[in-house]
């Protein structure tokens, strides 16, 4: 009877690994990389807003927002954690 009981969890089990490895893994991966380029945005770096704006750093103004320039005598502040999606990587140029 023990053994029966154990062959019905055996898919179950299966479909949990499957997600961890598939999904739930990767997307803390993700997360801990978006938390590491957060925590070492400085001034000067050129990013992207969660609503698309692009724009550069001018001020850190604490642990938990940044002053962006979107445009000439334009600056927004934005909440770091969750306001900036990725940094803008210019093309380096080769000589």
């Amino acid at each position: 009877m023990s053994g029966s009981s154990i062959g019905q969890f055996i898919p179950l089990i299966l479909i949990f690994v499957i997600f961890y490895f598939f999904l739930i893994r990767p997307q803390q991966k993700k997360v801990k990389d978006h938390k590491n380029m957060v925590d070492n945005l400085k001034r000067g770096d050129d990013v992207v807003t969660s609503g698309g704006i692009v724009g550069r750093i001018e001020r850190v103004i604490d642990n938990e927002k940044v002053e962006v320039l979107i445009s000439d005598n334009v600056k927004v502040e934005v909440v770091k954690a969750t306001g900036i999606q990725s940094l803008v990587k210019a093309p380096e140029i080769k000589k």
